[in-house]
């Protein structure tokens, strides 16, 4: 007989799923049933954040739904923060938990693990939360999962399945995964933005996440329209060293000098979230006059003012106006206006966070075309708010949108579990790496080579700076580092403790070569 919880792995791996990431516990024992069997790989986190990070690193790094296994209750509870990072960052994740047996849900009766109402509770997380509670209910919602990732913007899902569900029989299901067709564009879309773009003379694209990997594709129409690039924290990594590109924060205000200036914006996959738009929350930015708008959601188009509203993939509807354009745009001089707000926008982060970038460029430059995963730490904001990476998709972090401290641990993990040929490199502050810090054992079973670089300035000094520049006297700012060394070795991890960045690099390409997980140590003073 096979069982709800095997015809659960026979359904992921027809969908393309090749990881978990999960903590085993008796009320997922059903679920783990067919895994053995399965070509699917475990991997075992320390915390059950650590195992969402991990599926949202994965997703990130592949563009494949990451996949999370967590029992009922506190199992699910540990995961919500890494399900609300993947929300605010439009990232596919898959969360699949128990729940205690149907005749009990909702009767307060003192159950291992119980809660007034799971379900109710992830409705207010997750993008879509969905019970099965008998054989037939499975295929329908793993194909509303994958079709969300696929459809529409992407974000976490959550499948509960009650204990006394699993082990029930399921040899009628048939493995057969419904291919969903992403949005195409619109034609009147298309022909009411020609023309506005027809008469466009200062051009200008915003590019965000959701357009990471329609590297090709927007080159191409940004070459064509002369229109210089801005893109945004999650759309780093686009056009690297391009005339056009403009890797810089909107939030600055070279930048959003740059959008002022132009007669027509089209922005492609981002939300004008604050935190890239204005992340100093002086409501200095200036909704566009004329916007293009293309995003995959609905919803999303409809929270700004927008000229024209184009709900399409990314990729497919900047192909379309390249198509339509069909000639070259009249000279707009975008590299001169990308030049100088590159110039103006270097400028006016100043010095010390000049410093800053500066090592996540000493990162790259070492190891180019290397995944770079960062937590909320000094040279992450800077980076951030001024950086230019060689990889789409390459450069992601978690010090924008929902902001939760620990991610860059297990989030590299799971990126380096999905891109085994690349090299990634987690940067983490001191204070942020112990948030997560166990999961360098799970690096370690896992035998994911992620180069864990910690910038250890003892304690919270984004956030001390933040209290001294309020008047507020710092409290609770200085939490005392573990010795890095020390911890490094009882995890059996290579490790070596840099004064400066000046060593920075060869100490990278020396971890690189010994395809383990290692620990660099940056002490700021």
């Amino acid at each position: 007989m096979t069982t709800i919880g095997e015809a659960l792995i026979d359904l992921l791996e027809a969908y393309g799923v090749d990881t978990v990431f999960g903590i085993p516990g008796v009320h997922t024992i059903e679920l783990y049933r067919g895994l053995a069997r399965s070509n699917i790989r475990h991997v075992t986190p320390r915390h059950e954040q650590g195992a969402g990070f991990m599926a949202d690193g994965y997703a990130r790094a592949s563009g494949r739904p990451g996949v999370a296994f967590v029992i009922t209750g506190p199992g699910l509870t540990n995961t919500i923060t890494a399900m609300a990072q993947a929300r605010a960052d439009s990232v596919p994740m898959l969360v699949i938990s128990g729940v205690n047996a149907r005749a009990t849900l909702g009767k307060g009766l003192g159950y291992l693990h119980e809660l007034p109402d799971q379900l109710g509770m992830m409705h207010k997380v997750a993008l879509s939360s969905r019970r099965v509670t008998e054989t037939a209910e499975l295929p329908g919602a793993i194909s509303e999962a994958f079709e969300i990732f696929a459809t529409a913007r992407p974000g976490p899902v959550h499948i509960e399945i009650p204990l006394d569900v699993m082990p029930l029989p399921a040899d009628a299901i048939m493995p057969l995964p419904k291919r969903a067709i992403a949005e195409v564009p619109d034609e009147r879309a298309i022909a009411e933005a020609m023309t506005l773009i027809a008469t466009a003379r200062r051009p200008l694209i915003l590019a965000g996440g959701g357009a990471k990997r329609a590297e090709a594709e927007l080159q191409a129409l940004a070459e064509a329209l002369n229109a210089p690039v801005v893109t945004t924290a999650n759309g780093r990594g686009l056009m690297y060293r391009h005339p056009l590109n403009v890797p810089a924060s909107p939030s600055l205000k070279a930048v959003r000098a740059l959008m002022a200036d132009a007669d027509l914006v089209i922005a492609a996959g981002t939300e004008f979230g604050p935190t890239d738009y204005d992340m100093y929350g002086d409501g200095g930015l200036v909704m566009p006059n004329k916007l293009i708008r293309i995003d995959i959601d609905a919803t999303q188009l409809e929270r700004r003012p927008t000229t024209v509203s184009i709900r399409s993939d990314a990729g497919a509807a900047l192909a379309r106006l390249k198509a339509a354009l069909g000639h070259a745009a009249s000279a707009s001089r975008g590299a001169a206006r990308a030049r100088a707000t590159r110039e103006s926008a270097w400028e006016e982060i100043g010095s010390a966070m000049q410093a800053q970038v500066r090592v996540v460029e000493a990162i790259r430059d070492a190891l180019p075309g290397a995944i770079i995963v960062g937590d909320s730490t000094q040279p992450v904001y800077a980076a951030n708010l001024y950086y230019d990476h060689d990889r789409p998709g390459g450069w992601f972090n978690a010090a924008t949108g929902y902001g939760a401290l620990g991610f860059g641990p297990p989030a590299a993990i799971g990126a380096a579990l999905a891109m085994p040929d690349a090299t990634v490199v987690c940067l983490s502050g001191d204070g942020g790496f112990q948030f997560t810090l166990p999961e360098l054992g799970a690096a370690l079973d896992a035998a994911a080579p992620v180069i864990f670089v910690v910038w250890n300035n003892r304690g919270y000094r984004e956030i001390e700076t933040s209290m001294l520049d309020a008047g507020v006297e710092p409290v609770g700012v200085s939490p005392a580092p573990p010795d890095f060394m020390l911890v490094a070795q009882a995890y059996g991890l290579a490790a070596e403790r840099l004064p400066d960045i000046g060593a920075l690099g060869d100490a990278l390409k020396k971890a690189r070569s010994t395809g383990k997980p290692c620990l660099i140590e940056l002490t700021v003073k």
